[in-house]
């Protein structure tokens, strides 16, 4: 999967693909300094990796605007400190600044 560090551009496939000018658009005003093609490129690896279990977002309490107590109803992973939290375990969903609802302990929001 993807390093830590960028892959060289002459280690990559080129590839093809049609967009509308819309949407080809708003990706280059999005992408700032860094280019569309390299903001498509994040975001195909995050779909990846979301899809494959690998995803591992960073948050801090900053992010979280609010909580809402939760039942977890599968293994989880607390996104503040990564520690597990077991399905039938008390949990809090919180809600971050950028609209997502992700798992947390409530120790970690103690600390």
């Amino acid at each position: 999967m993807r390093g830590s560090h960028r892959t060289s551009t002459t280690q990559m496939e080129v590839t093809s693909i049609r967009l509308e000018k819309t949407l080809k658009d708003s990706l280059k005003s999005l992408s700032g300094s860094q280019g569309y093609q390299t903001l498509i490129r994040d975001i195909l690896w995050n779909y990846v990796q979301q899809k494959s279990g690998e995803y591992r977002p960073n948050f801090s309490k900053t992010d979280i605007r609010a909580t809402i107590p939760a039942t977890a109803r599968k293994d989880e992973s607390c996104v503040l400190s990564g520690k597990l939290i077991s399905e039938d375990d008390e949990m809090l969903l919180a809600l971050t600044i950028h609209g997502d609802f992700v798992p947390v302990s409530e120790e970690a929001l103690k600390k």
